[in-house]
């Protein structure tokens, strides 16, 4: 959602990590539903399923229409609307509910962890690919090298000369530290010409995902103090590796038991760690399934709200409500834009994260649901080329011809689960996609119609609960692998064992006293 490309895609950024050479495919003794691949590339979780519909110019056309600004998946939100309307007045987004048991910044935590996971900088909308010959730039794992990169030997921009075993960060001026019980506002390094020195420049697309990796920055370093008082490690290379042990099992342990139960339902993810996955299978290495990064996961675009308070104002102010973007003249030239693009340093342009995850009190917002209906914000976006479709659905439909991906009908059939009947998706008729509809709008659709929205339905929950555990599980170094019934160690609000996002944010010391 910066100024140049508004919402991240699973597969653009800048700047890959080259990675190593990877061998072809295995095939033989695969189960029928699956292939093995080796790390780093894309791949698929049902290669024997036939893509939905066949690329025609008709279908191109169809898939336009339904992704277009006033089609079927546009909201229809009043997009003249102040920042501060779109929030406190319902009325405005009638077609686009609150998710009443997920708060805003779960779409956030969800985009930092895709950027932990995939980047694809080869492939494009009008070409077909093959996804078993796209290589992942990003390591297919869990384990934060957004965040840390090639560690301080080989990055030491990222981290403080002054003590290199820490992550930099740097001071926000004007954000007046002393009315917020001294909590400084840190902001993500930047160079003299303000560009983010971190591991993963998509991270600084907008202030909400730029403050997320500030904050795990800051607990890295928290962390890193924490391991200096209580373990009596004195190494550098020893605090720094147990530092990140914690920051990477603490995270992991949020993704397991917060945001996966949240997402895909506490029942889906008991199954999964209890009897195994059944369709996100390799032979050595993980892999990621494009039925995931393409369409399953995508799910968190119809999450996204138009506006957002991104926190309760410094002392000389109010609240700062901003727009998810305004494209005017005027904005796009202010150093200080009444929009959520990141790569600026301003005094107002930090987060309390009371309003983004639930602290106990009342000042927390929620997400949108998840269903076919997407802010019309995301309807027309800018920064992409000439000719290309501005509409995020727009884009999203279309990379399922490019990557020819199975109809959601298709894949149920393949999980063995409920498919949709074709009245549940009467409004794709007329295009003839109501019993081979695109995996991405059946995603969405199911949830709004076996889950009211508030989580993934059965086809989205599975593919996304068993890649992530299967990453984890694939990963020697994760608390899943290397010691599955290990507990959190850090304090939490909700006692012993327990660890979530308001936790970390307050170990790391990012939010301050309201």
């Amino acid at each position: 959602m910066s100024s140049g490309t508004r919402m991240s895609e699973a597969g653009k950024a800048s700047k890959p990590v080259k990675m190593g050479k990877h061998g072809a495919m295995l095939r033989g003794e695969n189960p029928p539903n699956s292939r093995y691949y080796e790390q780093g590339r894309f791949g698929r979780m049902f290669p024997a399923l036939e893509p939905f519909a066949a690329d025609t110019p008709t279908l191109r056309a169809a898939l336009m229409k339904i992704g277009e600004k006033g089609g079927i998946l546009d909201a229809k939100d009043d997009d003249m609307a102040s920042a501060v309307d779109l929030i406190l007045k319902p009325a405005l987004n009638v077609n686009n509910p609150n998710n009443s048991t997920m708060t805003a910044g779960m779409t956030f935590l969800g985009q930092f962890i895709d950027h932990d996971i995939t980047l694809d900088t080869t492939s494009s909308l009008e070409q077909q690919v093959d996804p078993e010959a796209i290589e992942n730039f990003r390591t297919p794992t869990l384990a934060l090298d957004n965040v840390y990169g090639q560690g301080p030997s080989n990055n030491p921009h990222l981290y403080d000369a002054t003590d290199p075993v820490k992550l930099l960060v740097e001071p926000i001026p004007g954000s007046d530290a002393a009315s917020r019980g001294g909590v400084v506002r840190m902001d993500l390094p930047r160079n003299s010409q303000g560009t983010a020195l971190i591991g993963d420049v998509r991270s600084d697309e907008n202030l909400v995902l730029s403050q997320l990796h500030m904050a795990f920055l800051m607990f890295h370093n928290a962390c890193v103090d924490h391991v200096r008082a209580t373990t009596g490690l004195t190494s550098p290379n020893a605090v720094f590796m147990e530092a990140q042990r914690l920051v990477r099992w603490h995270y992991q342990w949020i993704i397991v038991h917060e945001f996966l139960p949240k997402t895909c339902g506490q029942d889906v993810v008991d199954d999964i760690l209890q009897n195994g996955r059944k369709f996100y299978k390799w032979r050595n290495e993980p892999f990621i399934p494009v039925e995931f990064a393409v369409a399953a996961y995508r799910f968190g675009h119809s999450q996204v709200r138009p506006s957002y308070r991104m926190n309760f104002g410094p002392a000389t102010g109010g609240d700062v409500f901003l727009r998810l973007f305004v494209d005017t003249p005027a904005n796009s030239a202010s150093p200080d834009p009444d929009d959520m693009r990141g790569g600026l340093r301003q005094p107002r342009r930090f987060i309390d994260w009371q309003t983004f995850f639930d602290f106990g009190d009342t000042l927390v917002r929620p997400n949108k649901k998840i269903d076919t209906k997407l802010s019309t914000v995301l309807m027309d976006l800018i920064g992409f080329p000439v000719g290309e479709p501005q509409s995020l659905a727009q884009r999203n439909l279309l990379r399922h011809l490019t990557f020819k991906l199975p109809s959601g009908q298709a894949v149920a059939k393949a999980m063995s689960l409920p498919v949709l009947p074709a009245t549940d998706l009467a409004d794709l008729a007329e295009h003839g996609l109501d019993k081979r509809t695109p995996l991405w709008f059946y995603v969405l659709r199911e949830a709004e119609k076996q889950e009211n929205g508030e989580r993934l339905g059965a086809v989205g929950a599975r593919i996304v609960g068993e890649v992530f555990i299967g990453l984890m599980e694939g990963d020697a170094s994760s608390y899943l692998k290397r010691d599955p019934s290990w507990t959190p160690s850090l304090p939490s609000a909700d006692g012993v064992e327990k660890f979530f996002m308001r936790d970390l944010l307050t170990f790391a010391g990012v939010v301050a006293p309201l």
